[in-house]
């Protein structure tokens, strides 16, 4: 099989997913479903807690093989279907998904560095809405929803590369980090998200991603049904006698 996600456990409920397909790491139809799968088995065993995911080498992801991509005649739209439901099962996850831009992210790679709850990026990292560059459209719905409706057009108009400078600067990632410290940086993030009360950290990640489609009528509503569960929660117990002991707490997702 051509192309790998290389599957590991690099710290206690934090699972590290890497692209691994030279020489851009692009998502051919049959590493999508082991991409899948991976992320099945984290939504799954609730022992864990985080998901980061990157590229090997030199790129974070080119999206679509379009080798293959050409090879799919008739099927065209089923693989495009495809992709959108990897996309989807990563922003519906579980956990909180954490994209470390290690390299070029390119079309579906910009789209699936988008679907991440957090992105952070070294600094060559480059991101590209490269659909019109294909005579296709990519990323024109949640690329101005994060950035803002301006900076998006200069991406999705011109398919130009944008560099970390100035994603940092948009909005588009959270932080810039040298090279050789992105996958440290990126884990010990995890760590800290991981060591949080899990329950929490779920119901605020579902939160967030509603927050488009609430108003200030129902919000309240929204957030109440979620504080009823977390109030009795042995979580929120652990957590306010660690913080009466002045201790750290170990959470149980309980």
């Amino acid at each position: 099989m051509s192309g790998q996600i290389h599957a590991s456990h690099p710290h206690t409920g934090v699972v590290l997913l890497e692209i691994d397909n030279p020489p851009v790491n692009a998502l051919g139809c049959a590493i999508r479903e082991r991409f899948e799968q991976e992320l099945d088995c984290a939504q799954s065993d609730l022992s864990q807690r985080v998901i980061v995911i990157t590229g090997r080498d030199n790129a974070f992801c080119a999206g679509d093989d379009l080798r293959e991509a050409q090879s799919r005649g008739d099927a065209a739209s089923a693989g495009l279907g495809q992709f959108g439901r990897l996309l989807e099962k990563i922003e519906a996850h579980r956990v909180p998904v954490i994209a470390a831009v290690n390299g070029h992210a390119v079309g579906g790679g910009l789209e699936l560095a988008l679907c991440a709850d957090i992105r952070i990026a070294s600094e060559n990292a480059s991101f590209l809405a490269a659909g019109v560059n294909v005579g296709l459209i990519a990323s024109v719905y949640r690329l101005p929803r994060l950035i803002g409706a301006g900076p998006a057009s200069l991406m999705l108009l011109t398919g130009k590369p944008v560099k970390a400078a100035r994603a940092l600067d948009w909005g588009l990632v959270s932080e810039v980090n040298p090279r050789e410290a992105l996958m440290g940086a990126a884990l010990e993030l995890a760590q800290r998200i991981a060591s949080r009360a899990p329950l929490s950290v779920e119901a605020a990640k579902r939160m967030i991603r509603r927050v488009p489609e609430l108003t200030s009528q129902t919000w309240p509503h929204a957030a109440a049904e979620e504080l009823r569960v977390l109030l009795k929660s042995n979580d929120h117990r652990i957590g306010v006698e660690a913080i009466l002991a002045r201790k750290e707490p170990v959470f149980t997702r309980s």
